[in-house]
């Protein structure tokens, strides 16, 4: 008799297993993967955070960052941010380079810095010397700049009114991830330098920059709060050491949350063929159980033997995955270090694998407990006569374990997250999936049984196939619904975001931004272009920045949180005033101004900031431009298409809030490509405060972000697609043997190998047509969420695409069906009926 102690249960569980893993390889494959793609993206995702943690004070330039637009700070706050700390100036502006010939121009980032520059970190050219500000009249350049025009050290090079020469190539900018999205290559000079140029004028589009070396002692947080509370009006926009690249830091949570929840999806996926893959085990091992509880076995003795085996395997399965995982950033970092933000150095993070372990582990026990009661719940001769028990019938205790692994799961998923809600919806809409297809699977049986029975015996058949006893049609439908969901979902992620880069410039987009023409020069600027172009078509507006400083009553700087969606308070934005509605907005609510208001100060505000905000017509909102604050009440909300890529505000005001305001005025030029350069050789050397953008450029840059989202997407996708096929692979399996029955029974009646192919071609053809029109409306509503509330873009899939993509899918899947079926048909119909 065979005792229920532990130790033998493990002794006879070790001695069967021998090492030997067929039956469980789609088992380990599944956890596998699963368990690596989460170790793999918790790791990077980890890695990079981590490291902008670590090198927060080079990544800011300091333990404090003031920074405030459009002017430079007064004497009393120089020397009050002076008594803080080190004190370190830099002023950031858009200006163009110029050749001394006037032979070419390019858009630079001219920056300059004083004598303690850089606090932190090490500012370093290319032949590896240390360096802090240049000599007067000299400047550094980036490679972009030398290449875009083929400079070399030693060759002049001019901005605004001063001319320069070119004394270095620079290697490292320390504090250049902090600096936000870059319109052109980098420039840095002295603050004395830079003033020459005589570029900072009032109304001048520029940012000036104050990073302090705290004592030790020092709480960067406080010493900026007291600093805001001494200078209430300064318009300062405040960052320190433990933030110093937040948009960056944001992007990397959200984008490593989702992949992680792609991940968990993945797992989840594969978490089916694990329990195909057991059940086809214990299926394999039927005789063995049998024999055990013949012997005296009892169904305790039995669970716990085979559940000793799965967990065996599946802990191996899941330290291979965390290997993997743990690796992959090394990988992932030296393949894609340039597009990554920041390359990280290299380190195991225990944390995000053992959260992919936690997750393995609670996959495999949900999976696996129903099968495994089955099998300790059937009598010994039940399992010799080949009967089989539904999932009803498995008993309270596996229930209740796969309950709490699902409860754990999902605690797990929330108490990781940065964004709990986001988790428990995309967690939520996971499981209707799942229960959707079930659900199908069910009515599809039932649909089946219920059905006439067609005349043709192969069609017969196949219907046949659909419901009878031992029927995997359950399984298959699960399979082939979430492979082909992910197909159609994916194609639809991916069409979009090419399309969105493919819109990025609409059709009737300007040729160029040109900023700080000087607001007295204007009409100049005007007839200077279409003396240039005839043709071209110019639209000045006048353009400040401001910060907003209260809105409804609510001083933003007492905020502990800012309003979810409401990015317009983080920092200064554009402002500009107009006596009419301008181009791309529309009125949503309220009302316009007349053209010749002169009344107390209003202001017009983009509708979706506005409802970020909570703002309704009539509140108050108080904007600072360089140092006063002019409070404002809501006059009209609009509607403003951000994608025309002309001059879009969320603020505009009537011309009387702001027109004393010392500005200077932007303008947008469309006109033909050909005479582009042309402008471009002209206007730098007549307006040398202006800067020119092309728009083809920032489009550029806008489209290799997106393109990067997109293979991430793809390459986190293209394993929860093999899962889906494994899991596919996993049902087959699992229906082996009732199949190899129906062969052999179908050749002894007389049927042919290819008769008995055609049959199960029609039962995967039905299955996949029907799940094809569920897939498609699944992975469109997916992949609808991901681009519209996720990442906040255009839906616009291509839907050929889309439609051939879930056909070839269709098709993929029909074809794996086929290749398990070759097994069936080779069996032989002597060895086959004694092993029955």
């Amino acid at each position: 008799m065979i005792s229920s102690d532990l130790g033998k249960a493990w002794t006879i569980a070790r001695r069967d297993l021998r090492g030997r893993f067929v039956g469980l390889r789609l088992l380990i494959i599944c956890l596998f993967l699963g368990v690596a793609t989460l170790a793999a993206i918790g790791s990077l995702t980890n890695a990079i955070t981590e490291e902008l943690a670590n090198r927060g004070q080079a990544i800011l330039g300091g333990d404090l960052e003031i920074a405030v637009a459009q002017r430079e700070a007064t004497e009393a706050e120089l020397t009050t941010l002076g008594q803080a700390g080190t004190l370190s100036e830099t002023i950031r502006m858009q200006a163009m380079a110029r050749l001394p010939d006037g032979s070419d121009t390019q858009l630079v980032e001219l920056k300059g810095v004083d004598a303690t520059y850089p606090l932190y970190g090490k500012f370093t050219l290319e032949d590896g010397k240390i360096v802090s500000a240049p000599k007067p009249k000299n400047i550094y350049v980036t490679p972009a700049l030398v290449q875009r025009l083929s400079l070399q050290i030693g060759d002049p090079i001019a901005f605004g009114e001063a001319s320069f020469t070119i004394s270095g190539v620079i290697a490292e900018e320390p504090d250049r991830l902090s600096e936000g999205l870059s319109l052109g290559p980098v420039a840095i000079t002295s603050l004395e330098s830079l003033r020459a140029t005589e570029l900072i004028q009032p109304g001048s589009l520029f940012e000036s920059k104050y990073r302090l070396k705290l004592p030790a002692t020092a709480n960067p947080r406080e010493v900026a709060d007291g600093l805001i509370e001494q200078f209430p009006n300064a318009s300062w926009e405040t960052k320190t050491r433990d933030d110093g690249a937040p948009s960056t830091r944001r992007f990397i949570e959200r984008m490593g949350q989702f992949l992680t929840l792609v991940g968990l999806a993945s797992l989840v996926i594969a978490g089916i063929g694990v329990g195909n893959g057991v059940a086809s085990y214990l299926r394999g091992k039927q005789g063995a159980i049998a024999t055990l509880k013949i012997l005296g076995a009892d169904s305790a003795m039995i669970f716990r033997i085979y559940l000793f085996q799965i967990m065996t395997v599946s802990v191996g399965a899941i330290a291979l995955g965390l290997a993997i995982g743990a690796i992959a950033p090394l990988a992932i970092i030296q393949i894609a270090g340039d597009v990554l933000p920041i390359k990280p150095e290299f380190a195991v993070y225990p944390l995000p694998l053992l959260v992919s372990a936690l997750y393995g582990l609670l996959i495999a026990v949900i999976f696996a407990l129903p099968p495994l009661s089955r099998a300790k719940t059937i009598p010994a001769a039940g399992i010799i006569r080949g009967e089989g028990r539904s999932w009803r019938q498995i008993d309270r205790q596996s229930w209740i374990g796969v309950g709490l692994a699902i409860a754990a799961i999902i605690a797990l998923a929330l108490g990781t997250a940065n964004e709990p809600l986001f988790s428990a919806s995309f967690i939520g809409a996971a499981a209707a999936i799942l229960l959707l297809l079930t659900a199908l699977g069910a009515l599809i049986r039932w649909l089946a049984s219920k059905a006439p029975r067609p005349k043709n015996p192969l069609l017969r058949l196949a219907l046949t196939s659909l419901h009878r006893p031992g029927a995997q049609t359950g399984q298959l439908v699960v399979a082939l619904g979430l492979g082909l969901t992910l197909f159609a979902t994916l194609a639809a992620i991916q069409t979009s975001l090419t399309n969105e880069i493919r819109s990025t410039v609409p059709r009737d987009a300007p040729s160029f931004f040109v900023l700080d023409i000087p607001v007295e020069r204007a009409d100049e600027f005007r007839t200077r272009v279409t003396d240039t172009a005839s043709d071209a078509e110019v639209n000045i507006v006048p353009t400040l920045r401001g910060t907003i400083t209260e809105f409804r009553g609510q001083r933003v700087s007492e905020l502990e949180t800012l309003p979810e969606g409401a990015w317009v308070l983080r920092g200064d934005r554009g402002l500009t005033y107009s006596a009419t509605i301008p181009e791309g907005s529309e009125i949503a609510e309220g009302e316009w101004w007349d053209e010749n208001y002169d009344g107390p100060p209003l202001v017009s505000v983009d509708a979706e900031q506005g409802a970020a905000m909570g703002l309704k017509i009539g509140d108050s909102l108080t904007v600072s431009l360089l140092g006063v604050e002019i409070q404002t009440k809501v006059a009209s909300f609009r509607t403003v298409n951000w994608r025309n890529f002309g001059f879009n505000y969320v603020l505009v005001f009537p011309p009387n809030v702001l027109d004393n305001v010392p500005h200077n005025v932007a303008a947008t030029v469309q006109m033909d490509v050909s005479k582009e350069d042309l402008l471009l050789g002209v206007l730098p050397q007549e307006f040398p405060s202006i800067s020119m953008v092309k728009v083809k450029e920032i489009a550029s840059q806008i489209g290799e972000i997106l393109d990067q989202m997109a293979t991430a997407i793809a390459a986190a996708a293209s394993i929860a697609i093999f899962s889906g096929i494994a899991v596919l692979i996993g049902a087959i399996a699992a229906s082996r043997q009732a199949r190899v029955y129906d062969s052999v029974i179908l050749k002894l009646l007389g049927a042919t190998r290819s008769q008995i192919l055609t049959v199960q071609a029609i039962e995967y053809a039905l299955l996949a047509f029907l799940l094809s029109v569920v897939a498609l409306g699944l992975g469109l509503f997916a992949g609808w969420f991901v681009i519209t509330q996720i990442f906040e873009f255009t839906w616009q899939p291509d839907w050929p695409i889309v439609m051939l993509t879930l056909g070839i899918g269709a098709v993929a899947t029909l074809g794996i069906g086929l290749l398990g079926s070759i097994p069936v048909l080779s069996a032989k119909p002597a060895r086959a009926l004694r092993e029955l």
